[in-house]
């Protein structure tokens, strides 16, 4: 598998120049841009280069395509349209139409959903205007907290859904760090949600689907999947699909799926008015067309043959690292993972997440401080890093490579100088150039 992705990006780094040296020539990727904004253009070059010479192992980060970038920066950024194909509000719509239409056909065609409104700009927007949609302004939802593995837009007080909405919030396990879902059926048994909510943003294992709808169907709640980070995962098969027990289903198209930055709404039919007015004109007004190009291609490279391939190795990678990680005496939450992320225990450690970050700043890795569970540490010091392997795995690093990454962390919790293991990782991103 990692063979297959060193091809593709060595084939696409025969057709464009050095990223280590910006030039005006006619491969230079800005050439009006550079005539007309050279500041800006500096400042585009010098993130092109900390991208090449950085590995990024942030877990809600992807490396799309060329031509996923080639899409976002078309002509249909120039063009209005506000309302759905057919009922726009603006005249000349027609191509903006076709396109948005093949988006939404690729989406559904590779999670096997009803309907699909690929309008939403973010996850969080999504979220926001489901809710919204569904319950109702100060109707009651319940989500997982955002300090057990959660996610700000599924009730958190600070975010706009813990203040439009009455937002409970469930937990996990202290012990094993895995969903209790009889607690979470005893919640939603006491509270009555109209929204109950399930996916995370730091929780590496699986969910069982099943069993939420299932909780869902007991208190006459619907169920809102939020599967912005294992999106990828799912369409290649090797995470559990939320389609068929959900009734609608969040997500971004930037993170596993590895398109542009945005995101999407899946639903049954019987819902998809009201999602539909819940994004337009509820949520948002006219649709960034060129956005929703970029995804119709990454629609299409999820489609291909090759990403139920790309999702095994991104999971494989995950947990070989989440292994070597044990193994050298780090801990793991949860010990383990079913996913593409491995969140790293550092409460028996020295260091704390704010600290490991700097210091994997320092060493060329690109990762973030993260809370977990039991975290006696403020949300800016943390006493987590979570690691996620898809941007890693696009550029075809394989589970060698991520035996030289877990030597690389080990090293840097335990206080050894990043600067003496930046070697390793700039030969590990010289080895794999970013497609």
């Amino acid at each position: 598998m990692a063979a297959f992705f060193r091809g593709a990006v060595r084939g696409y780094a025969a057709r464009v120049p050095s990223s280590s040296a910006p030039s005006s020539s006619a491969h230079d990727s800005f050439p009006l841009l550079r005539q007309q904004d050279g500041e800006l253009v500096r400042l585009l070059d010098a993130e092109s280069r900390r991208q090449q010479s950085t590995l990024t192992l942030i877990a809600s980060e992807n490396h799309c395509s060329p031509a996923v970038r080639q899409a976002a920066s078309s002509a249909l950024t120039d063009k209005y349209a506000e309302g759905y194909p057919g009922a726009r509000y603006y005249g000349g719509c027609e191509i903006a139409d076709q396109v948005e239409e093949l988006a939404r056909s690729r989406a559904k065609q590779i999670f096997g959903a009803e309907h699909a409104n690929v309008q939403p700009h973010s996850g969080t927007s999504a979220n926001l205007e489901v809710l919204e949609a569904l319950a109702g302004s100060r109707g009651r939802i319940l989500g997982m907290a955002l300090k057990d593995g959660g996610h700000l837009s599924h009730g958190h007080k600070v975010s706009a859904t813990g203040k439009l909405f009455e937002a409970l919030q469930y937990g996990i396990d202290a012990e094993s760090g895995l969903l209790d879902y009889e607690e979470i059926r005893r919640l939603a048994k006491e509270h009555r949600p109209s929204v109950l909510i399930g996916g995370a943003s730091s929780y590496p294992r699986t969910i069982d689907w099943r069993e939420l709808a299932a909780i869902a169907r007991e208190v006459g709640a619907l169920l809102l999947a939020d599967i912005a980070h294992p999106a990828g995962l799912v369409a290649g098969g090797v995470f559990a699909s939320p389609i068929g027990h959900a009734d609608v289903v969040t997500m971004t198209t930037h993170k596993t799926l590895r398109g542009p930055r945005g995101g999407l709404i899946l639903c049954k039919a019987e819902h998809a008015k009201k999602i539909d007015g819940g994004v337009f004109p509820g949520g948002q007004g006219g649709p960034l067309m060129h956005t929703i190009a970029s995804k119709a291609v990454a629609f299409g490279e999820v489609l291909a043959p090759t990403w139920k391939s790309y999702a095994q190795a991104v999971l494989d990678n995950a947990r070989h690292l989440a292994a070597r990680l044990i193994e050298r005496g780090l801990a793991v939450v949860t010990g383990g993972t079913d996913s593409h992320m491995v969140v790293v225990d550092l409460k028996r450690e020295a260091l704390s997440g704010q600290d490991v970050e700097e210091r994997c700043r320092a060493a060329n890795l690109a990762v973030n401080k993260n809370m977990v569970p039991g975290d006696p540490r403020p949300p800016r010091v943390t006493s987590g890093v979570r690691v996620g392997t898809a941007a890693a795995t696009t550029r075809g690093l394989g589970k060698g490579d991520f035996d030289r990454i877990a030597e690389v962390l080990v090293a840097i919790v335990k206080g050894v100088d990043p600067a003496s293991q930046r070697p390793t990782i700039e030969r590990l991103c010289a080895e794999h150039p970013l497609p």
